[in-house]
């Protein structure tokens, strides 16, 4: 089984949440808040990542909530 990360992307209803790869938007919400909780969630149960995009597009920030034998000393939480 491939890793299919979580990406918090613009939408023209507010936010959405879209797996990796995926044709379509799998949560569309009001705010990027609530997308990015929502894609937490997600990425909890299923041990990926979470990108959260600008409203450009450009990629603001990402956490892992897998696996990873080597994580970052990330001191932002």
């Amino acid at each position: 089984m491939t890793k299919k990360d979580i990406h918090v992307v613009p939408h023209e209803n507010g936010w959405a949440t879209k797996r990796e790869g995926a044709g379509r938007a799998g949560v569309v919400v009001d705010t990027q808040k609530e997308a990015i909780g929502r894609a937490r969630q997600q990425a909890m149960r299923e041990r990926v990542e979470v990108v959260i995009h600008k409203r450009d597009g450009t990629i603001r920030d990402s956490d892992s909530y897998g696996n990873d034998l080597h994580p970052p000393k990330d001191k932002k939480h």
